[in-house]
Protein backbone atom coordinates (compact mmCIF):
# COMPACT_ATOMS: atom_id res chain seq x y z
CA UNK A 1 0.00 0.00 0.00
CA UNK A 2 2.84 2.38 0.81
CA UNK A 3 4.44 1.64 -2.55
CA UNK A 4 1.17 2.36 -4.32
CA UNK A 5 0.77 5.69 -2.51
CA UNK A 6 4.37 6.57 -3.38
CA UNK A 7 3.69 5.84 -7.04
CA UNK A 8 0.54 7.93 -6.98
CA UNK A 9 2.37 10.81 -5.33
CA UNK A 10 5.15 10.68 -7.95
CA UNK A 11 2.55 10.49 -10.73
CA UNK A 12 0.74 13.51 -9.32
CA UNK A 13 3.98 15.47 -9.06
CA UNK A 14 4.93 14.60 -12.61
CA UNK A 15 1.47 15.50 -13.98
CA UNK A 16 1.75 18.91 -12.33
CA UNK A 17 5.30 19.32 -13.63
CA UNK A 18 4.15 18.41 -17.14
CA UNK A 19 1.32 20.95 -16.99
CA UNK A 20 3.69 23.72 -15.89
CA UNK A 21 6.24 22.76 -18.55
CA UNK A 22 3.67 22.92 -21.35
CA UNK A 23 2.31 26.25 -20.12
CA UNK A 24 5.86 27.64 -19.94
CA UNK A 25 6.60 26.31 -23.42
CA UNK A 26 3.69 28.20 -24.91
CA UNK A 27 4.48 31.35 -22.95
CA UNK A 28 8.00 31.13 -24.32
CA UNK A 29 6.72 30.57 -27.86
CA UNK A 30 4.25 33.46 -27.55
CA UNK A 31 7.00 35.84 -26.38
CA UNK A 32 8.34 35.99 -29.94
CA UNK A 33 8.24 39.52 -31.30
CA UNK A 34 7.46 41.12 -27.93
CA UNK A 35 9.54 43.12 -25.44
CA UNK A 36 9.79 40.02 -23.25
CA UNK A 37 11.02 37.77 -26.08
CA UNK A 38 13.68 35.24 -25.18
CA UNK A 39 14.94 31.77 -26.06
CA UNK A 40 16.48 28.97 -24.02
CA UNK A 41 19.59 26.94 -24.79
CA UNK A 42 20.22 23.94 -22.54
CA UNK A 43 23.79 22.63 -22.74
CA UNK A 44 24.05 19.03 -21.55
CA UNK A 45 27.21 17.16 -20.68
CA UNK A 46 28.48 14.76 -18.06
CA UNK A 47 29.65 11.28 -17.22
CA UNK A 48 28.61 8.52 -19.59
CA UNK A 49 25.56 6.47 -18.53
CA UNK A 50 24.61 9.14 -15.97
CA UNK A 51 21.22 9.38 -17.69
CA UNK A 52 21.44 12.43 -19.95
CA UNK A 53 19.58 10.77 -22.78
CA UNK A 54 16.98 9.25 -20.49
CA UNK A 55 16.31 12.62 -18.84
CA UNK A 56 15.82 14.31 -22.20
CA UNK A 57 13.61 11.45 -23.41
CA UNK A 58 11.43 11.81 -20.32
CA UNK A 59 11.28 15.57 -20.79
CA UNK A 60 9.92 15.02 -24.31
CA UNK A 61 7.04 13.04 -22.80
CA UNK A 62 6.23 15.82 -20.35
CA UNK A 63 6.31 18.71 -22.84
CA UNK A 64 4.81 19.36 -26.25
CA UNK A 65 7.50 17.62 -28.34
CA UNK A 66 6.79 19.83 -31.34
CA UNK A 67 8.35 22.76 -29.53
CA UNK A 68 11.39 21.02 -28.09
CA UNK A 69 14.42 20.74 -30.37
CA UNK A 70 17.25 18.39 -29.48
CA UNK A 71 20.57 18.59 -31.32
CA UNK A 72 23.31 16.04 -30.86
CA UNK A 73 26.71 15.84 -32.52
CA UNK A 74 29.88 13.98 -31.67
CA UNK A 75 32.64 15.90 -29.94
CA UNK A 76 35.32 17.29 -32.26
CA UNK A 77 38.82 18.56 -31.59
CA UNK A 78 39.03 22.33 -31.29
CA UNK A 79 40.87 23.84 -34.24
CA UNK A 80 43.32 26.72 -34.40
CA UNK A 81 41.76 27.51 -37.80
CA UNK A 82 38.19 28.03 -36.59
CA UNK A 83 36.43 29.66 -33.65
CA UNK A 84 34.83 27.27 -31.18
CA UNK A 85 31.36 28.70 -31.92
CA UNK A 86 31.32 28.62 -35.74
CA UNK A 87 30.03 25.05 -36.06
CA UNK A 88 27.25 25.80 -33.58
CA UNK A 89 25.81 28.91 -35.25
CA UNK A 90 22.74 27.01 -36.46
CA UNK A 91 22.19 25.56 -32.99
CA UNK A 92 21.54 28.93 -31.36
CA UNK A 93 17.77 29.21 -30.76
CA UNK A 94 15.64 32.02 -32.10
CA UNK A 95 13.05 33.91 -30.06
CA UNK A 96 10.54 31.56 -28.48
CA UNK A 97 12.60 28.41 -29.06
CA UNK A 98 13.86 25.80 -26.60
CA UNK A 99 16.91 23.84 -27.77
CA UNK A 100 18.81 21.12 -25.92
CA UNK A 101 22.37 20.80 -27.13
CA UNK A 102 24.14 17.49 -26.48
CA UNK A 103 27.10 18.24 -28.75
CA UNK A 104 28.57 21.54 -27.56
CA UNK A 105 31.78 23.52 -27.20
CA UNK A 106 32.52 22.11 -23.74
CA UNK A 107 32.46 18.55 -25.06
CA UNK A 108 34.87 19.68 -27.81
CA UNK A 109 37.14 21.24 -25.19
CA UNK A 110 37.16 18.09 -23.04
CA UNK A 111 37.92 15.90 -26.04
CA UNK A 112 40.75 18.22 -27.07
CA UNK A 113 42.19 18.25 -23.56
CA UNK A 114 42.03 14.46 -23.33
CA UNK A 115 43.05 13.35 -26.79
CA UNK A 116 45.52 15.64 -28.50
CA UNK A 117 49.07 14.31 -28.67
CA UNK A 118 50.18 17.25 -26.53
CA UNK A 119 47.44 17.92 -23.95
CA UNK A 120 46.27 21.49 -23.38
CA UNK A 121 48.10 23.14 -20.54
CA UNK A 122 46.04 24.74 -17.78
CA UNK A 123 46.58 28.27 -19.08
CA UNK A 124 45.22 27.47 -22.55
CA UNK A 125 42.38 25.38 -21.11
CA UNK A 126 41.33 28.27 -18.85
CA UNK A 127 41.63 30.73 -21.75
CA UNK A 128 39.12 28.66 -23.72
CA UNK A 129 36.79 28.65 -20.72
CA UNK A 130 37.00 32.42 -20.49
CA UNK A 131 36.18 32.80 -24.20
CA UNK A 132 33.24 30.43 -23.88
CA UNK A 133 31.82 32.28 -20.89
CA UNK A 134 32.12 35.61 -22.67
CA UNK A 135 30.33 34.16 -25.70
CA UNK A 136 27.56 32.84 -23.44
CA UNK A 137 27.29 36.21 -21.71
CA UNK A 138 26.80 37.87 -25.10
CA UNK A 139 24.06 35.32 -25.84
CA UNK A 140 22.37 36.10 -22.54
CA UNK A 141 22.49 39.83 -23.20
CA UNK A 142 20.73 39.08 -26.48
CA UNK A 143 17.99 37.23 -24.59
CA UNK A 144 19.27 33.68 -25.09
CA UNK A 145 19.23 32.07 -21.65
CA UNK A 146 22.10 29.58 -21.48
CA UNK A 147 21.68 26.81 -18.90
CA UNK A 148 24.55 24.34 -18.47
CA UNK A 149 23.79 20.99 -16.82
CA UNK A 150 26.33 18.34 -15.82
CA UNK A 151 25.01 14.82 -15.18
CA UNK A 152 27.32 13.07 -12.77
CA UNK A 153 27.79 9.46 -11.71
CA UNK A 154 30.17 7.82 -9.25
CA UNK A 155 32.90 5.51 -10.52
CA UNK A 156 31.32 2.52 -8.78
CA UNK A 157 27.87 3.14 -10.28
CA UNK A 158 29.36 3.74 -13.73
CA UNK A 159 31.13 0.38 -13.66
CA UNK A 160 27.98 -1.37 -12.51
CA UNK A 161 25.99 0.15 -15.38
CA UNK A 162 28.70 -0.82 -17.84
CA UNK A 163 28.53 -4.40 -16.53
CA UNK A 164 24.78 -4.50 -17.10
CA UNK A 165 24.85 -2.86 -20.52
CA UNK A 166 24.24 -4.88 -23.66
CA UNK A 167 27.54 -5.33 -25.53
CA UNK A 168 25.90 -4.17 -28.78
CA UNK A 169 25.20 -0.77 -27.21
CA UNK A 170 28.73 -0.10 -26.03
CA UNK A 171 29.82 1.44 -29.34
CA UNK A 172 27.33 4.27 -28.78
CA UNK A 173 28.80 5.19 -25.41
CA UNK A 174 32.04 6.91 -26.36
CA UNK A 175 31.42 10.42 -25.03
CA UNK A 176 34.64 12.45 -25.26
CA UNK A 177 36.22 9.33 -26.81
CA UNK A 178 37.08 7.94 -23.38
CA UNK A 179 37.53 4.42 -22.11
CA UNK A 180 35.04 4.50 -19.25
CA UNK A 181 36.64 1.40 -17.73
CA UNK A 182 39.80 3.40 -17.18
CA UNK A 183 39.78 4.96 -13.69
CA UNK A 184 42.60 7.35 -14.59
CA UNK A 185 40.61 8.78 -17.50
CA UNK A 186 37.49 9.03 -15.33
CA UNK A 187 39.43 10.96 -12.67
CA UNK A 188 40.97 13.23 -15.30
CA UNK A 189 37.62 14.19 -16.80
CA UNK A 190 36.29 14.95 -13.31
CA UNK A 191 39.27 17.20 -12.58
CA UNK A 192 38.92 18.99 -15.89
CA UNK A 193 35.20 19.65 -15.54
CA UNK A 194 35.74 21.08 -12.06
CA UNK A 195 37.77 23.85 -13.73
CA UNK A 196 34.68 25.14 -15.53
CA UNK A 197 31.59 23.81 -13.73
CA UNK A 198 31.21 26.49 -11.06
CA UNK A 199 28.40 28.06 -13.13
CA UNK A 200 26.87 24.69 -14.07
CA UNK A 201 23.91 22.89 -12.54
CA UNK A 202 24.93 19.54 -11.06
CA UNK A 203 22.54 16.57 -11.26
CA UNK A 204 23.33 13.26 -9.60
CA UNK A 205 22.44 10.41 -11.97
CA UNK A 206 22.07 7.73 -9.28
CA UNK A 207 18.27 7.98 -8.86
CA UNK A 208 16.51 8.03 -12.27
CA UNK A 209 13.24 9.49 -10.96
CA UNK A 210 14.92 12.31 -9.02
CA UNK A 211 17.32 12.93 -11.93
CA UNK A 212 14.55 13.33 -14.50
CA UNK A 213 12.47 15.56 -12.27
CA UNK A 214 15.42 17.78 -11.38
CA UNK A 215 16.36 18.18 -15.04
CA UNK A 216 12.80 19.08 -16.02
CA UNK A 217 12.52 21.51 -13.11
CA UNK A 218 15.65 23.37 -14.24
CA UNK A 219 14.32 23.56 -17.80
CA UNK A 220 11.03 24.89 -16.44
CA UNK A 221 12.83 27.53 -14.39
CA UNK A 222 14.83 28.65 -17.43
CA UNK A 223 11.69 29.05 -19.53
CA UNK A 224 9.93 31.05 -16.81
CA UNK A 225 12.71 33.54 -16.06
CA UNK A 226 12.15 36.90 -17.75
CA UNK A 227 15.03 38.42 -19.76
CA UNK A 228 17.13 41.06 -18.08
CA UNK A 229 18.19 44.01 -20.24
CA UNK A 230 21.62 44.71 -18.80
CA UNK A 231 23.69 47.50 -20.28
CA UNK A 232 24.48 51.18 -20.28
CA UNK A 233 21.65 53.67 -20.32
CA UNK A 234 21.46 56.59 -22.68
CA UNK A 235 22.19 59.42 -20.23
CA UNK A 236 25.49 57.79 -19.20
CA UNK A 237 26.87 57.85 -22.73
CA UNK A 238 29.96 59.97 -23.38
CA UNK A 239 30.22 61.09 -26.99
CA UNK A 240 33.70 60.75 -28.51
CA UNK A 241 35.28 63.69 -30.34
CA UNK A 242 35.09 63.51 -34.12
CA UNK A 243 38.53 62.78 -35.66
CA UNK A 244 39.87 65.58 -37.87
CA UNK A 245 40.22 63.06 -40.70
CA UNK A 246 36.43 62.91 -40.98
CA UNK A 247 35.99 66.68 -41.23
CA UNK A 248 39.10 67.75 -43.14
CA UNK A 249 38.81 65.68 -46.30
CA UNK A 250 41.73 65.78 -48.73
CA UNK A 251 41.30 66.23 -52.48
CA UNK A 252 44.73 66.15 -54.02
CA UNK A 253 44.82 65.63 -57.80
CA UNK A 254 46.36 62.42 -59.12
CA UNK A 255 47.60 61.94 -62.67
CA UNK A 256 45.55 59.29 -64.48
CA UNK A 257 48.54 57.54 -66.02
CA UNK A 258 50.36 57.41 -62.67
CA UNK A 259 47.19 56.12 -61.02
CA UNK A 260 46.81 53.28 -63.51
CA UNK A 261 50.44 52.28 -63.12
CA UNK A 262 50.25 52.22 -59.33
CA UNK A 263 46.87 50.48 -59.33
CA UNK A 264 48.18 47.65 -61.52
CA UNK A 265 51.22 47.15 -59.32
CA UNK A 266 49.33 47.34 -56.01
CA UNK A 267 46.43 45.14 -57.13
CA UNK A 268 48.87 42.39 -58.13
CA UNK A 269 50.68 42.70 -54.80
CA UNK A 270 47.44 42.52 -52.82
CA UNK A 271 46.14 39.52 -54.77
CA UNK A 272 49.40 37.62 -54.23
CA UNK A 273 49.58 38.62 -50.57
CA UNK A 274 46.04 37.42 -49.82
CA UNK A 275 46.47 34.12 -51.66
CA UNK A 276 49.88 33.40 -50.15
CA UNK A 277 48.83 34.39 -46.66
CA UNK A 278 48.53 31.51 -44.23
CA UNK A 279 45.40 32.93 -42.60
CA UNK A 280 41.83 33.64 -43.65
CA UNK A 281 41.37 37.26 -44.72
CA UNK A 282 38.21 39.24 -43.93
CA UNK A 283 37.95 42.75 -45.37
CA UNK A 284 35.24 45.01 -43.95
CA UNK A 285 34.11 48.13 -45.79
CA UNK A 286 32.16 50.86 -44.03
CA UNK A 287 31.77 54.57 -44.74
CA UNK A 288 29.50 57.30 -46.00
CA UNK A 289 27.12 56.55 -48.87
CA UNK A 290 28.76 56.94 -52.30
CA UNK A 291 32.24 56.94 -50.75
CA UNK A 292 33.43 54.28 -53.22
CA UNK A 293 33.04 50.92 -51.47
CA UNK A 294 31.69 49.14 -54.53
CA UNK A 295 34.38 50.47 -56.86
CA UNK A 296 37.13 49.48 -54.42
CA UNK A 297 35.77 45.96 -54.00
CA UNK A 298 35.54 45.55 -57.77
CA UNK A 299 39.23 46.35 -58.14
CA UNK A 300 40.31 44.14 -55.24
CA UNK A 301 38.73 41.02 -56.73
CA UNK A 302 39.66 41.78 -60.36
CA UNK A 303 42.82 39.65 -60.16
CA UNK A 304 41.25 36.85 -58.12
CA UNK A 305 39.49 33.71 -59.29
CA UNK A 306 35.78 33.88 -58.30
CA UNK A 307 36.25 30.60 -56.42
CA UNK A 308 38.84 32.20 -54.19
CA UNK A 309 36.67 34.84 -52.55
CA UNK A 310 33.19 35.66 -51.31
CA UNK A 311 31.53 39.09 -51.33
CA UNK A 312 28.71 39.69 -48.87
CA UNK A 313 26.61 42.81 -49.15
CA UNK A 314 24.83 43.54 -45.88
CA UNK A 315 21.36 45.06 -45.95
CA UNK A 316 18.63 45.27 -43.30
CA UNK A 317 18.20 41.96 -41.46
CA UNK A 318 15.42 39.60 -42.50
CA UNK A 319 12.58 38.95 -40.01
CA UNK A 320 13.94 35.50 -39.10
CA UNK A 321 17.37 37.04 -38.45
CA UNK A 322 15.87 39.60 -36.08
CA UNK A 323 14.67 36.72 -33.89
CA UNK A 324 18.28 35.71 -33.16
CA UNK A 325 21.17 37.45 -31.38
CA UNK A 326 22.43 40.39 -33.41
CA UNK A 327 25.71 38.77 -34.50
CA UNK A 328 24.05 35.46 -35.39
CA UNK A 329 23.62 36.20 -39.08
CA UNK A 330 27.34 36.95 -39.34
CA UNK A 331 28.27 33.76 -37.47
CA UNK A 332 26.20 31.86 -40.03
CA UNK A 333 27.74 33.60 -43.03
CA UNK A 334 31.23 32.72 -41.81
CA UNK A 335 30.25 29.15 -40.96
CA UNK A 336 28.60 28.59 -44.37
CA UNK A 337 31.42 30.12 -46.41
CA UNK A 338 34.73 28.30 -46.76
CA UNK A 339 36.49 30.96 -48.85
CA UNK A 340 39.84 32.14 -47.57
CA UNK A 341 39.00 35.70 -48.66
CA UNK A 342 35.71 37.20 -47.50
CA UNK A 343 34.77 40.81 -48.29
CA UNK A 344 31.91 42.56 -46.49
CA UNK A 345 30.20 45.56 -48.09
CA UNK A 346 28.75 46.88 -44.81
CA UNK A 347 29.01 44.62 -41.81
CA UNK A 348 28.27 43.92 -38.15
CA UNK A 349 29.04 47.59 -37.50
CA UNK A 350 25.55 48.41 -38.72
CA UNK A 351 24.30 48.09 -35.15
CA UNK A 352 26.42 51.03 -33.95
CA UNK A 353 26.01 53.03 -37.14
CA UNK A 354 22.72 52.93 -39.07
CA UNK A 355 20.74 51.09 -36.36
CA UNK A 356 21.88 53.61 -33.76
CA UNK A 357 21.25 56.68 -35.91
CA UNK A 358 17.91 55.53 -37.31
CA UNK A 359 16.65 54.23 -33.95
CA UNK A 360 16.37 50.58 -35.06
CA UNK A 361 18.36 49.51 -31.99
CA UNK A 362 17.57 50.56 -28.44
CA UNK A 363 20.31 52.53 -26.63
CA UNK A 364 21.27 49.62 -24.37
CA UNK A 365 21.55 47.37 -27.47
CA UNK A 366 23.96 49.50 -29.51
CA UNK A 367 25.87 50.66 -26.43
CA UNK A 368 26.79 47.12 -25.43
CA UNK A 369 27.52 46.11 -29.05
CA UNK A 370 31.05 47.56 -29.02
CA UNK A 371 32.29 44.94 -26.56
CA UNK A 372 30.36 42.17 -28.33
CA UNK A 373 31.94 43.11 -31.67
CA UNK A 374 35.42 43.38 -30.18
CA UNK A 375 35.11 39.90 -28.68
CA UNK A 376 33.76 38.56 -31.97
CA UNK A 377 36.74 39.95 -33.88
CA UNK A 378 39.19 38.77 -31.23
CA UNK A 379 37.87 35.22 -31.57
CA UNK A 380 38.37 35.45 -35.33
CA UNK A 381 41.91 36.80 -35.05
CA UNK A 382 42.82 34.15 -32.49
CA UNK A 383 41.83 31.47 -35.03
CA UNK A 384 44.05 32.38 -37.96
CA UNK A 385 41.98 35.22 -39.42
CA UNK A 386 43.12 38.70 -40.42
CA UNK A 387 40.35 41.31 -40.06
CA UNK A 388 40.99 44.40 -42.21
CA UNK A 389 38.55 47.24 -41.46
CA UNK A 390 38.35 50.16 -43.87
CA UNK A 391 36.32 53.34 -43.40
CA UNK A 392 35.83 55.48 -46.52
CA UNK A 393 35.20 59.16 -45.81
CA UNK A 394 34.23 61.88 -48.28
CA UNK A 395 33.00 65.45 -47.83
CA UNK A 396 29.30 66.26 -47.78
CA UNK A 397 29.64 68.34 -50.95
CA UNK A 398 31.39 65.50 -52.76
CA UNK A 399 28.65 63.10 -51.74
CA UNK A 400 26.02 65.42 -53.22
CA UNK A 401 27.97 65.58 -56.51
CA UNK A 402 28.15 61.79 -56.67
CA UNK A 403 24.46 61.38 -55.85
CA UNK A 404 23.51 63.71 -58.71
CA UNK A 405 25.90 61.95 -61.08
CA UNK A 406 24.25 58.64 -60.25
CA UNK A 407 20.79 60.06 -60.97
CA UNK A 408 21.97 61.33 -64.35
CA UNK A 409 23.74 58.11 -65.39
CA UNK A 410 21.29 55.36 -66.45
CA UNK A 411 23.62 52.46 -65.59
CA UNK A 412 24.17 53.89 -62.08
CA UNK A 413 20.63 54.94 -61.20
CA UNK A 414 20.06 51.72 -59.27
CA UNK A 415 22.68 52.95 -56.78
CA UNK A 416 20.68 55.98 -55.64
CA UNK A 417 17.44 55.94 -53.64
CA UNK A 418 15.27 58.39 -51.76
CA UNK A 419 16.67 56.90 -48.56
CA UNK A 420 20.18 57.98 -49.57
CA UNK A 421 19.01 61.57 -49.82
CA UNK A 422 17.18 61.34 -46.49
CA UNK A 423 20.33 60.03 -44.79
CA UNK A 424 22.17 63.24 -45.72
CA UNK A 425 20.00 65.11 -43.23
CA UNK A 426 21.63 62.99 -40.51
CA UNK A 427 25.20 63.55 -41.66
CA UNK A 428 26.35 64.86 -38.28
CA UNK A 429 24.67 61.96 -36.46
CA UNK A 430 26.59 59.50 -38.62
CA UNK A 431 29.84 61.37 -37.92
CA UNK A 432 29.19 61.08 -34.18
CA UNK A 433 28.41 57.39 -34.53
CA UNK A 434 31.61 56.85 -36.52
CA UNK A 435 33.62 58.76 -33.91
CA UNK A 436 32.32 56.49 -31.14
CA UNK A 437 33.01 53.46 -33.29
CA UNK A 438 36.66 54.41 -33.82
CA UNK A 439 37.12 55.24 -30.14
CA UNK A 440 35.68 51.95 -28.94
CA UNK A 441 36.56 49.41 -31.65
CA UNK A 442 40.08 50.28 -32.77
CA UNK A 443 42.03 47.36 -31.33
CA UNK A 444 45.61 46.13 -31.79
CA UNK A 445 44.31 42.96 -33.43
CA UNK A 446 41.71 44.65 -35.71
CA UNK A 447 42.56 48.33 -36.30
CA UNK A 448 40.55 50.73 -38.45
CA UNK A 449 42.07 52.23 -41.60
CA UNK A 450 40.46 55.61 -42.30
CA UNK A 451 40.67 56.59 -45.98
CA UNK A 452 39.55 60.22 -46.19
CA UNK A 453 39.70 61.79 -49.64
CA UNK A 454 37.32 63.09 -52.31
CA UNK A 455 39.64 61.67 -54.98
CA UNK A 456 38.39 58.18 -55.91
CA UNK A 457 41.68 57.20 -57.49
CA UNK A 458 43.70 58.11 -54.42
CA UNK A 459 41.22 56.33 -52.20
CA UNK A 460 41.65 53.08 -54.12
CA UNK A 461 45.44 53.25 -53.91
CA UNK A 462 45.23 54.01 -50.18
CA UNK A 463 42.93 51.00 -49.68
CA UNK A 464 45.41 48.65 -51.35
CA UNK A 465 48.23 50.09 -49.24
CA UNK A 466 46.19 49.59 -46.06
CA UNK A 467 45.47 45.95 -46.90
CA UNK A 468 49.13 45.27 -47.69
CA UNK A 469 50.26 46.95 -44.49
CA UNK A 470 48.00 44.83 -42.30
CA UNK A 471 48.80 41.59 -44.10
CA UNK A 472 52.50 42.23 -43.55
CA UNK A 473 51.89 43.11 -39.90
CA UNK A 474 50.05 39.85 -39.34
Amino acid sequence: MCKEKTKQKIKSQEDQLSLELIEAQYDLKDSRGTDRAKSVLIIVSGIELAGKGEAVKQLREWVDPRHLHVKATTAELLSTQQTFWETYANSIPSEGELIILFGNWYNDLLKTAMHVSKPLDETLFDAYIQQMRQFEQDLKQNNVDVVKIWFDLSWKSLQKRLDNMNASEQQWHKLHGLDWRNKKEYDTIQKLRQRFSEDWIYIDGEDPIARNQQFAAHVLSAMKDLPQHNGLVEHQWQQSPIPEQLTQIENQPLDKAEYKQQLKKLSLKVARAMLQHQRRVIIVFEGMDAAGKGGAIKRIVKRLDPREYEITSIAAPEPFELRHPYLWRFWRKLEENNSLIHIFDRSWYGRILVERVEGFAKPFEWQRAYDEINRFEKDLVDTQTVVVKIWLAISKDEQEKRFKAREETPRKQYKITDEDWRNRAKWDDYLNAAADMFERSITPYAPWHIIATDNKRQARLDIFQAILKQLKAD
